[in-house]
């Protein structure tokens, strides 16, 4: 089955979701027959490239409420985030454009799985409080799942990809994508938002009846004692 995904590498409920997802395709014993497809959306394209403004700075001012009552915001998300075994720091958080680590992604796609490079990006901003939206970090992250840094410097100096960026945009906006992370299962259910673990799980059995997928075996004990092949017998 194919799974489109559209995120954004500052939204935090687009990194439980992913870590809700995978759990699901774990638990369901589909692993190996799902395709994840990841899409770009910007929860707020306007932000600053070169911006000095905390997550908490950022908040208040959207919501017009103070900076304590900001942080007081974060700290049921940072609980939840702990449910998928994620540990959130808002208090090292910045506001970043994330428009050239969707451009970097769309340009990985092109040399193979970029399921490393999304992981890492989410990992280094949340957890690690890492600029994402800067070029030297960029490059850092890219270097550090096996890219070439030489060619990814070319590609975040220019526009490189940003049409490929728009047009996700725009393909989610037409299937009524309004917030990320929103979950499109083989074009015919869509989940919107870090739903319940059992909303994931039950509509990925649903999508594997219709596709007439069967759940690999989840093995019990350990190892291959008191079993005989072709050529031996482990005792």
């Amino acid at each position: 089955m194919k799974i489109e995904i559209w995120s954004d590498y500052v939204c935090p409920f687009c990194y439980i979701g992913k870590k809700q997802l995978e759990k699901a395709i774990e638990d369901t014993g589909y692993g190996g027959q799902v395709e994840l497809v990841y899409k770009s959306y910007q929860l707020d394209p306007t932000t600053p490239v070169d911006s000095n403004t905390t997550v908490y700075e950022s908040l208040a001012k959207k919501y017009g409420m103070s900076i304590e009552k900001a942080k007081e915001m974060t700290l049921g998300v940072t609980e939840r985030a702990k449910e998928v075994g994620l540990n959130y720091d808002f208090s090292n958080l910045m506001e970043e454009n994330t428009l050239k680590a969707h451009r970097l992604v769309k340009w990985a796609e092109q040399q193979g799985d970029v399921t490393a490079l999304v992981e890492t990006l989410l990992h280094s901003h949340f957890i690690e409080g890492k600029r994402i939206g800067q070029e030297a970090v960029l490059l850092e992250i890219a270097e550090q799942v096996g890219l070439q840094r030489d060619e990814v410097a070319k590609v975040i100096a220019n526009d490189d990809y940003k049409n490929e960026v728009e047009a996700d945009i725009q393909e989610g906006l037409q299937l009524g994508v309004r917030g990320v992370p929103f979950f499109v299962l083989n074009r015919k259910y869509g989940i919107s938002g870090a739903q319940p673990q059992e909303v994931f799980e039950e509509t990925l059995r649903k999508v594997a009846e219709e596709e007439g997928l069967q759940p690999k075996l989840k093995m019990a004990g350990s190892g291959d004692t008191g079993v005989c092949t072709d050529d031996s017998c482990n005792f």
